[in-house]
């Protein structure tokens, strides 16, 4: 699919997709407590994608995705600046759930919405045929794009992120990553393999996408492997 016409499908979709009220009039489960305000980024061009799980608070209130501390963090993961995460030509930003999902009792976001990737996902996708790199953002787009080869739980997934960093032939690169809450500060102090080994994979392969490099081999470093042995 050319670019031009990618891009005329996707505009028509992103308006259908602000137009949208699924989970307000045809819920599953208790309707959205809020009126939608879908926050989605999708490119023709961009040839990395981030698949989070839906905003929050803030990103509700901006209407622009991860404009709070976890995009900060998250920024840093991938060794960007603000104008480059947000050039669409760099990143299209697709979350599991485009609405903010409200609160629980706790005061924690809700999960997203069961509606919204069931009806959008497989479609918006398709539109986007140049994506070579899916970065996964916690349990709920692990589980939609890894399907059965997801493991247990979040933290053994990320930890076997080179089983998906090699991708077959024809097939994106996919790298799964915690969420990049502040809360997860502790997780990080108990993972340091995440940063000494995971990021410096991932910011170069940020770097080839966002600048037309020549592609790099998602593999480990040989000071990675005589660390651990």
């Amino acid at each position: 699919m050319a670019a031009s016409n990618s891009e005329s499908v996707l505009a028509a979709k992103v308006a259908e997709i602000r137009a949208c009220r699924i989970c307000v009039e045809r819920p599953r489960g208790k309707p959205l407590p809020h009126e939608p305000r879908p926050v989605v980024v999708p490119s023709a061009r961009a040839r990395i994608l981030i698949a989070g799980q839906a905003p929050g608070t803030r990103v509700h209130a901006s209407g622009r995705p991860f404009t709070d501390r976890s995009g900060d963090r998250l920024r840093e993961w991938l060794g960007v600046s603000d104008a480059e995460f947000y050039d669409s030509d760099n990143f299209a930003i697709v979350p599991m759930g485009f609405c903010f999902p409200g609160l629980d009792a706790k005061g924690g976001d809700l999960p997203p919405r069961r509606e919204c990737a069931a009806h959008w996902r497989a479609e918006l996708m398709a539109a986007m045929p140049q994506i070579d790199l899916l970065l996964l953002i916690g349990q709920y787009a692990q589980s939609w794009h890894l399907g059965s080869a997801r493991e247990k739980g979040v933290t053994e997934t990320v930890r076997n992120w080179r089983a998906y960093a090699s991708p077959s032939s024809g097939r994106a690169m996919i790298v799964p990553l915690p969420h990049p809450s502040w809360r997860n500060t502790g997780w990080l102090k108990k993972n340091p393999w995440f940063e000494a080994e995971l990021l410096p994979v991932l910011r170069r392969a940020v770097v080839e996408r966002i600048t037309r490099a020549a592609p790099i081999q998602m593999h480990e470093s040989n000071s990675s492997r005589e660390n651990r042995s």
